[in-house]
C-alpha cells in the first residue's frame, strides 16, 4: 500500500539514524569485560529502578553485541559515490582528520560500528538494517571479549531491521522480545554502543508511543528520553524485567548528539519481520493497491461522517486486489478485518499485517452509507505499481469564486488548474497550476460547467474534491464562498 500523507518540514531538528562512520580507531574493542552470565535468557522479576539498574544491566549484558562492519570500495575503477569536490582536496591534504566526516566509509570501502542483541541460543541476533546495508563482512564483539563472524540472513529496509546468524557451533545468552505493549512513561533501558564506546547504559521513560518520523511507510516508533547516539542503533531497549521492548534506530537532534529525543522500533514489529527473515530473507507483506490519505475535520461531513476516522482512498493502483474486489475512488475504509481503522498509517499498518491470499471484510463510507467488501489481499510487490489513472490538459476558464482557472485536461478527464490566486484556500491547500480535479462532491467532471454544476449541487458549507498532482491523487475541502 502507498500513503499520500505530508510530511512535516524539520527546519531545525534533523533525524539522525543512530549507528556510527567508525575511523579505524573505534573498530578496535572498547567492550567492558563483564563476565557473562549464563541466566540471560527469559524475563527476570521486574527491579526496583529507586535501588539502581545493576541487577538488569548484569541480566541482560551477555546478550548484547558490538556489530563491525567492513565494506568493498563503491567501484572497481576507483571512482568513490562520494567524490571528493576539488576545492576540498587541498583542505583534506593538509587536515586528514577530517576527511572521514565527509567520506562515507560506505563509498571508500571504510568500516562502521553499531549494535546488536542475541535473541535465540542458536545465535541469531538482531540490528539495523542501516547497519548492514552493503557490507562485505560482519564481526559481533561480547562485552566478555569474544568475537564471532556473522553472517547476514536477510535485512527489510522499510521497517530498518536486519537479522544476522552467528558462525559458530555453541550456544549463547539471549534475551527475549516482550509480549507485552510498552505504556508511555513505563521505565526503559538501553545498552549500545555509542561512538564506540560498547557497553554502555543509559535509562529514561517511553516519552511517546506510535510517532511517524518519515523514515518509511510503517513508522511506528517509540519515543523513548533514554540517551542513544551514533553507534547505539540496532542495540535494545530493554523493560525492567529484561525483555526487549524496541530497538534502538534514531535520534531527533540538531548536532547529530543526544538531546534526549530517541525513536525504538517496537517489539510486536520486530518479532513479525523477525519470523519473516527467518523463513527465507526476506519480508511477506499485504498489498490493497491504493493511495490514502487522513480523512480531516473539513472532509468527514461531505463524506457523511459522524467523526473524523479511516481512509478515504485517493487513488487505486492497476490490477490492484482493490480494484479486484469493487473500492473505488472516495470510499473511506473504517475497518478492515473487524479491527477500526483511525487514519491512513494505522490501515497501512493493518493491511501490510495481513496474510496475502485471503479474502479479508473492509468496513467501507461510500455516498453517506456503510457497507462490506471482501478483498482477497495481494502480496506487496518490489517496484511500486502503476496507479490506474492519467492525465494532461491546456488552456483556461475563470472561476473566481474557487480563486482558480481551470480547462478541460486533454484526456477529458477532469479540468487542469491553469492559473491559481495565491491567496486563496485553494493555494492554502496545497493545490497549483497544472493540478488536475476529477471529482467535485462525488461526481466527476471533464469541463468548467460540470464544476459550476457540482458546486450547485454539493451540499454543507464545505466542498470535497478529488484532485491529481502528478501521480498522487488527494481529496480536499474548499468553502463554498469566496475562495
Amino acid at each position: 500500500m502507498t500513503t499520500n500523507t505530508s510530511r512535516t518540514a524539520k527546519s531545525v531538528l534533523s533525524v539522525f539514524a543512530a549507528s556510527l562512520v567508525a575511523s579505524t580507531l573505534l573498530t578496535g574493542s572498547l567492550a567492558v569485560t563483564t563476565a557473562p552470565a549464563a541466566f540471560a535468557q527469559g524475563k527476570i522479576e521486574a527491579i526496583d529502578p529507586t535501588k539502581g539498574f545493576a541487577p538488569l544491566v548484569e541480566h541482560v549484558m551477555p546478550s548484547v553485541v558490538s556489530v563491525e562492519v567492513k565494506f568493498q570500495p563503491a567501484a572497481a575503477d576507483g571512482n568513490s559515490r562520494d567524490e571528493i569536490p576539488p576545492q576540498m582536496k587541498e583542505f583534506f591534504e593538509q587536515f586528514p582528520q577530517f576527511r572521514d566526516r565527509f567520506e562515507s566509509p560506505r563509498g571508500r570501502g571504510g568500516s562502521a560500528v553499531g549494535s546488536g542483541f542475541v535473541i535465540s541460543a542458536d545465535g541469531y541476533v538482531v540490528t539495523n538494517n542501516h547497519v548492514v546495508k552493503d557490507a562485505s563482512s560482519v564481526k559481533l564483539k561480547f562485552q566478555g571479549g569474544a568475537e564471532y563472524d556473522a553472517k547476514v540472513i536477510g535485512t527489510d529496509s522499510k521497517t530498518d531491521l536486519a537479522l544476522l546468524k552467528i558462525d559458530a557451533d555453541k550456544t549463547f545468552d539471549y534475551v527475549p522480545l516482550t509480549e507485552a505493549d510498552s505504556k508511555v512513561g513505563d521505565w526503559v533501558m538501553a545498552v549500545g554502543n555509542p561512538f564506540g564506546l560498547g557497553g554502555t547504559v543509559t535509562a529514561g521513560i517511553v516519552s511517546a508511543r506510535g510517532r511517524d518520523i518519515g523514515s518509511g511507510p510503517y513508522d511506528d516508533y517509540l519515543q523513548i528520553d533514554a540517551s542513544i547516539n551514533k553507534g547505539n542503533s540496532g542495540g535494545p531497549a530493554f523493560n525492567l524485567q529484561g525483555e526487549v521492548v524496541g530497538v534502538n534506530t534514531a535520534i531527533f537532534s540538531p548536532s547529530g548528539g543526544s538531546v534526549g529525543i530517541g525513536f525504538a522500533i517496537p517489539a510486536s514489529l520486530v518479532k513479525a519481520v523477525v519470523e519473516d527473515l527467518k523463513g527465507d530473507g526476506v519480508v511477506t507483506r499485504g498489498w490493497l493497491g491504493v493511495q490514502i490519505q487522513p480523512v480531516t475535520e473539513d472532509m468527514a461531513e461531505s463524506l457523511g461522517l459522524e467523526k473524523a476516522e479511516g481512509a478515504i482512498i485517493a487513488d487505486l493502483t492497476e490490477k490492484s486486489p482493490a480494484l479486484k474486489a469493487g473500492l473505488k475512488q472516495g470510499d473511506t475504509i473504517t475497518k478492515v478485518n473487524g479491527e477500526q481503522i483511525n487514519d491512513a498509517k494505522d490501515l497501512s499498518l493493518t493491511v501490510a499485517r495481513l496474510a496475502p491470499g485471503k479474502p479479508v471484510p473492509f468496513e467501507i463510507v461510500r455516498d453517506g452509507k456503510r457497507q462490506t467488501i471482501d478483498v482477497e489481499i495481494g502480496t506487496m510487490p518490489n517496484e511500486t505499481p502503476r496507479m490506474a489513472s492519467t492525465d494532461k490538459g491546456k488552456s483556461g476558464v475563470d472561476l473566481s469564486d474557487l480563486g482558480i482557472q481551470v480547462a478541460p485536461a486533454n484526456d477529458g478527464e477532469g479540468v487542469r488548474i491553469t492559473e491559481l490566486d495565491p491567496r486563496s484556500a485553494a493555494a492554502d491547500r496545497g493545490l497549483k497550476a497544472g493540478d488536475v480535479i476529477l471529482e467535485i462532491g462525488g461526481k466527476t467532471v471533464a469541463s468548467p460547467s460540470d464544476v459550476s454544476d457540482a458546486l450547485k449541487g454539493a451540499k454543507g458549507k464545505k466542498v470535497l474534491m478529488l484532485v491529481r498532482s502528478g501521480d498522487n491523487q488527494r481529496f480536499i475541502t474548499l468553502p463554498r464562498d469566496q475562495g
